[in-house]
């Protein structure tokens, strides 16, 4: 990417952030249901910080911080980085205001701009940048998670509007995959995490994939055949999940006068059988594809694969534990905690969804979540 590119890039990556944040209230900024669900004010603080903590203050001389505390606000994970907040207490900030949030944007941006306006010799300061607009573009995607969960929690169930709704399935087949050695991981130009670097073969047994997601009509009937009461097809630690969580059915489903419905970005509205079931944990997702004498597939068999069907409309949870590619190596300093340190106790999800940013998606990016984790935007593809 050149540097106008880039500047292009970044201004319209900024400007799309605060675009989903135009249907909230400025009470909606603030709250945080569960550790899990940051505030959407904190998202729009710390996708600054990265810019100014990793561009700005290690390659602007004479560079001014806007604020002292901010660094400690706005850190997620970054043990380089210094102290931080507890990530369950971003909800208990009321101050910095969301108005000087706002401007801590317009300060950072201004700065990052005016440094484009140069013609940039070092290529750590473009790798940067361009490691920060796909950050932002990352925390799009799980600000649009959280204003979710923080809306759907409402006793009113609020509208948000009609954006980021998937579409119907059609009714799917089984596409046939010979066995054989296969090429996985990224290659080639353009952008992508270091968890995709070391292009790899793997040799896959012939397998089947689904063509289409999971339904909710399908899911339906796995809920009223007992499939949650049934011990059968749960792993131990999925059947604990749901008997401690107390849970019978996807996140946002609700029972009413005996009729399923579901909260939307639209508000409560009665399930449609035709759409993809979504909200899913990787316990239910497993436990689903029991139910039907399959599995899930593996992240290298979904990416083998992923050329013979359309994907984009929900992440979708494999079989995988999240684990180190061949020749991985952790970068030095922050920005090497930003995937490596996370390789335990997660599962790789595949694909992208409606709330991925436009471009941030490829066949080999490897998305990881704790396999109890429901207010994604996660799906079911099966696979035998």
């Amino acid at each position: 990417m050149t540097t106008a590119d880039l500047l292009h890039q970044f201004q319209l990556t900024r400007k799309h952030t605060e675009e989903i944040c135009e249907p909230l209230e400025t009470e909606d900024f603030i709250p945080q249901p569960i550790p899990d669900v940051s505030p959407p004010k904190w998202h729009l603080g710390h996708t600054t910080w990265f810019f100014e903590q990793f561009i700005l203050v290690p390659f602007v001389e004479g560079y001014q911080i806007y604020h002292q505390d901010f660094a400690f606000l706005f850190n997620s994970y970054y043990n380089h980085a210094g102290k931080r907040v507890l990530r369950p207490n971003r909800g208990l900030m009321s101050r910095p205001p969301v108005r000087e949030v706002m401007k801590y944007r317009r300060y950072v941006s201004q700065a990052i701009e005016k440094m484009l306006d140069q013609d940039i010799k070092n290529p750590a300061i473009l790798q940067r940048l361009e490691l920060g607009i796909n950050h932002e573009q990352q925390h799009q995607e799980l600000l649009i998670y959280d204003l979710k969960y923080i809306l759907g929690y409402q006793p009113t169930f609020p509208i948000y509007g009609d954006a980021f709704q998937t579409n119907e399935s059609s009714i799917g087949g089984f596409l046939k995959i010979p066995e054989g050695l296969y090429s996985v991981g990224f290659e080639g130009s353009g952008f992508s995490y270091d968890n995709e670097h070391g292009r790899h073969r793997v040799f896959l047994e012939a397998f089947e994939i689904s063509d289409q997601l999971v339904t909710n009509g399908e899911y339906l009937e796995f809920i009223q055949a007992g499939g949650y009461e049934n011990f059968d097809y749960w792993l131990d630690e999925g059947l604990s999940f749901i008997r401690n969580e107390t849970i019978r059915a996807p996140l946002y489903w609700h029972l009413i006068q005996g009729e399923w419905q579901h909260y939307t970005l639209s508000g409560l509205q009665k399930i449609n059988p035709n759409l993809p079931v979504q909200h899913i944990s990787y316990y239910e997702a497993q436990a689903f594809a029991a139910w039907k004498g399959c599995r899930l597939p593996s992240e290298f068999e979904w990416e083998v694969a992923s050329e013979k069907f359309d994907w984009g409309k929900l992440w979708e949870w494999t079989g995988s534990a999240y684990l180190p590619y061949p020749r991985f190596s952790k970068a030095p300093g922050a920005l090497g905690e930003y995937n490596g340190k996370f390789m335990v106790n997660q599962q790789v999800l595949r694909g992208a969804s409606v709330a991925t940013a436009k471009g941030h998606s490829r066949p080999t990016y490897r998305n990881f979540f704790h396999p109890a984790a429901r207010w994604i935007f996660s799906g079911i593809r099966l696979a035998k």
